[in-house]
């Protein structure tokens, strides 16, 4: 060791790079923790709600918890083998440590309590530590203030109140209502151990260490658990194992909602306007999620989307809207915060607007995923069949308006992949029925339509010049990567031309790489879009180019995987630069992967050379 030269990580403009957070969370709450030990964002005691942490978000008012070694240090991290628990080994000249963290739940679920734990022991020689827990002022509308109880000091922001637990050998120095600081040092075969417990309107409880530092192993045993139950036998194992581990963070378990991020606000490229809140449940995102689901053989997890889906929609009167809070209600309204933003990109938003826009897309998600779980093996109870029937009459009277398509665009178009999704909507739909899984009433009429929406985009949306399916119709310069999803609609009614389609799109918005920009021209704005680029491999596979999506698989993981991320994947990948942009752990990005690994595992026998890791 002291041989070595070390240089601690980095920040730029008070900031970490957004790939270099990796999470921790117990299915209520998700935690980001940057390569120095700091924990940048926490919202407890939900996704949702307003952060404890959110340094990432404003690198000088922003509240955070860090555990840092005062000498420089090289950072190693990795999650335990099919687990969520985080380990990071710190190496300094004077001696080597390991912290391992998770956010603590039991074997029967997770706890009533939010509880972090941070478990420090001494490997090599001694490490001296500084501890720093800075709660946020959630944009500076709450004043922490501190508290003496006989357990020990809690810190109250407004209804949520917070303890730190430490150790006898964690010095605290400083502690005040805006922070407390400590020191420790590890020493070889020492155990140290700092953890955080917290509860919204409610008593706080307060373990012995000893029970906190255990469930850091049953918090453990139960990841090991899931992941041995589930039925995935395809290539790509271990990235489709990360990836499914990845989704559980967003698998919100009071109510089997599915958040399509755990963050809000990370901008899509620095300094622009392009940075959304994705704490909710997109219908979009969760259908996807559920299908990745449904191929990994998650029949828990599957069934609890799949019915808080169905129930909410029911809920609102069959009405979909494109997105909604975690427990079912309608998403705020926008509204910005008086924060700088990750590296100065404003603005940062609570809410989403997109609530209120007409995504005709989702009725095709909506029906196809029904179908695929009863093609897996599940039976549909009568609320659901009945609105299943009822949103597929929806898609056939409102198939032919403008919408604001898949990437939620303030431009209403006839976007080719919403009509094409609408006619997935309507051939699911003729296919339960007449499977007698829902209402046959209708069919004739589905089928009537179906057919209408198919000549509508081979009349309308197909470009003779560029021979590919276009954006929407009389975009000449335009291509989409979402068509990537409807590969079913090509199979079906035009293979050709979309095998063509493909091949333009990965000409056009890849570079003739495997990693895609969504749409034509976005690119001056921000990166590669992670989810279509696996959208495309799998669309390959179906299409019967096995060996090209293998292929194109393949280049992807090598783009994403070997840069130090422990594969906590966000939205966007900047391939120019080798940076990651957008929210995180973004589920379309994970989901995405899984789906393109099972579809090229069902297309054929392997190819010589493949990646299975």
């Amino acid at each position: 060791m002291k041989n070595k030269t070390y240089q601690s990580p980095t920040r730029k403009q008070g900031y970490a790079d957004l790939g270099d957070y990796a999470a921790i969370g117990e299915g209520r709450s998700v935690a980001l923790i940057a390569p120095d030990g700091a924990i940048d964002w926490w919202c407890a005691p939900n996704l949702d709600s307003p952060p404890l942490f959110d340094r990432i978000l404003d690198d000088e008012i922003g509240g955070y918890f860090q555990l840092e070694p005062v000498q420089p240090y090289s950072v190693q991290r990795q999650y335990r083998e099919n687990s969520n628990v985080l380990e990071t080994r710190f190496e300094t000249e004077t001696g080597v440590a390991r912290v391992t963290e998770s956010i603590n739940s039991t074997l029967a679920g997770r706890l009533p309590w939010s509880e972090l734990a941070r478990r420090i022991e001494g490997v090599e020689g001694e490490v001296a530590f500084t501890l720093c827990m800075r709660p946020g002022t959630v944009a500076e509308t709450r004043s922490p203030w501190r508290a003496e109880t006989q357990q020990g000091t809690v810190f109250h922001i407004a209804d949520l109140m917070l303890m730190l637990r430490t150790s006898d050998d964690v010095t605290l120095e400083e502690s005040s209502d805006e922070q407390i600081t400590g020191r420790f040092t590890t020493s070889p075969g020492s155990r140290s151990l700092v953890a955080l417990l917290a509860t919204e309107k409610e008593p706080l409880a307060v373990p012995e260490l000893t029970a906190i530092d255990g469930r850091i192993e049953t918090s453990h045993t139960a990841w090991c658990d899931w992941v041995n139950s589930l039925s995935y036998e395809g290539l790509f194992p271990g990235h489709v194992k990360r990836s499914a581990l990845a989704l559980k963070f967003l698998w919100y378990s009071p109510t089997g909602a599915l958040a399509a991020a755990a963050t809000t606000s990370l901008p899509e490229g620095i300094g622009g306007e392009k940075n959304y809140d994705y704490r909710y449940a997109w219908v979009r995102d969760a259908c996807l999620i559920i299908k990745s689901f449904v191929y990994l053989g998650a029949l828990e997890d599957c069934k609890a989307a799949f019915s808080w889906l169905t129930r909410t929609i029911i809920r609102h009167g069959v009405q979909l809207r494109a997105c909604y809070t975690l427990e079912g209600g309608i998403v705020p309204e926008e509204r910005y915060l008086p924060l700088k933003g990750y590296q100065g990109s404003q603005p940062v938003r609570v809410g989403n607007n997109a609530r209120d826009q007409v995504q005709l897309s989702m009725y095709g998600d909506m029906l196809a995923t029904a179908q695929l779980f009863i093609e897996a093996g599940h039976v549909l109870d009568l609320a659901t069949s009945r609105m299943l029937g009822e949103l597929a009459n929806c898609c056939a009277d409102s198939w032919r308006q403008k919408d604001s398509g898949i990437w939620e665009l303030p431009e209403e178009q006839h976007y080719t992949h919403s009509k094409m999704a609408c006619w997935l909507a309507l051939d699911s739909a003729v296919a339960m029925a007449e499977g007698k899984h829902i209402e046959p009433t209708w069919v004739e009429r589905w089928q009537r339509e179906r057919d209408r929406i198919r000549d509508w985009i081979e009349t309308h949306c197909w470009s003779e010049s560029k021979q590919a399916y276009l954006f929407y119709p009389e975009s000449e310069a335009g291509l989409d990567a979402s068509m990537a999803l409807v590969y079913h609609y090509g199979n079906t009614v035009n293979p050709q031309r979309m095998l063509s389609t493909y091949q333009a799109i990965q000409r056009e918005l890849g570079h003739d790489t495997a990693m895609l920009y969504r749409y034509s021209g976005v690119e001056q704005e921000e990166s590669t879009f992670v989810a279509c680029s696996f959208w495309l491999a799998e669309a390959w596979a179906a299409m019967g180019e096995r060996e090209r999506a293998e292929n194109a698989m393949n280049e992807i993981l090598d783009s994403l995987c070997d840069r130090g991320n422990v594969e906590t994947f966000n939205e966007m990948f900047d391939v120019r630069t080798g940076s990651w942009r957008g929210n995180l752990p973004q589920g379309l990005s994970h989901l995405a992967l899984i789906c393109a690994a099972q579809r090229i595992s069902t297309a054929g026998e392997t190819h010589s050379g493949s990646n299975t890791e």
